[in-house]
């Protein structure tokens, strides 16, 4: 749910995913193969998206990325879902997912290096983190991205795990007001309970600035909504990436039963 990109226009879901853990999984509308990456050279070919994406398009400053690769000490514990489009072959679309054993022998999520997580902390034991998630410019119509949470949501099936945390990055282009006017608009509508809220570390300074424009999520942040993910709390300020993270909390138990059935096979 790292969201530094664009890429949802609706949910509207006309095709299924097989099993994705240990083989190759076509999906439809554009023709695209969905799979984990297996080598190295595959994971750079995800970090070349997402610099393409963050530092190109979106003018973030990433102090690791090097010949043309966002990287940081995450990705060597993370595990890499790529999309593909089937007839050039070069990677469309990407999530990293850091899993709780994984995370434990890191010893932290990267949320925890923006958000104060205590109250989630019981969570973690069967909590993966989502990051990075970014769709090549070309292909925001939907269909990665659907392809994307298929992906997602048979590994979470597979793996046992029961809820999923990651920062929806909004841009603050403006100064900040979008994100702060999403805040008040958060708040009345999509907060988690208090028991699941988070703290930011540095915080978005949401008094200071305009809370009234009249606004709508991007996309893909919608798009968490409406499968039933909540936000934790204020914005986090990632000025790196020039961006306002919202901390989105997504429990399997609370999916929408329309995306339950086809995002985790559930009837």
């Amino acid at each position: 749910m790292s969201d530094k990109t664009l890429g949802l226009e609706d949910l509207q879901v006309q095709h299924g995913l097989s099993e994705v853990q240990t083989q190759s999984t076509r999906a439809q509308q554009p023709s695209l193969v969905i799979s984990w990456a297996r080598h190295q050279d595959e994971v750079e070919e995800a970090q070349r998206l997402r610099y393409k994406v963050f530092a190109e398009e979106m003018g973030a400053a990433l102090p690791k990325a090097k010949d043309g690769l966002d990287q940081d000490l995450f990705d060597a514990w993370c595990d890499h879902l790529i999309v593909r489009d089937e007839e050039t072959l070069r990677v469309v679309g990407t999530y990293r997912v850091l899993t709780p054993h994984k995370a434990a022998k890191l010893g932290s999520l990267y949320s925890d290096s923006e958000f104060d997580l205590t109250r989630l902390a019981h969570l973690r034991p069967k909590m993966i983190e989502l990051g990075r998630s970014c769709v090549h410019q070309d292909y925001r119509t939907g269909s990665v991205i659907m392809a994307l949470w298929g992906g997602l949501g048979r590994y979470m099936v597979q793996g046992g795990y029961e809820t999923m945390l990651g920062c929806a990055s909004v841009s603050m282009a403006d100064g900040g007001h979008y994100a702060a006017s999403l805040y008040r608009q958060f708040s009345q509508e999509n907060l988690a309970p208090v028991e699941y809220r988070a703290f930011p570390r540095l915080a978005l300074p949401v008094e200071s600035l305009n809370q009234q424009l009249e606004v709508e999520p991007p996309p893909l942040v919608k798009g968490y909504l409406r499968l039933g993910a909540k936000i934790c709390g204020a914005p986090a300020w990632d000025p790196d990436f020039n961006t306002a993270d919202f901390l989105t909390l997504l429990r399997l138990g609370d999916m929408h039963p329309r995306y339950a059935k086809h995002f985790l096979g559930k009837n």
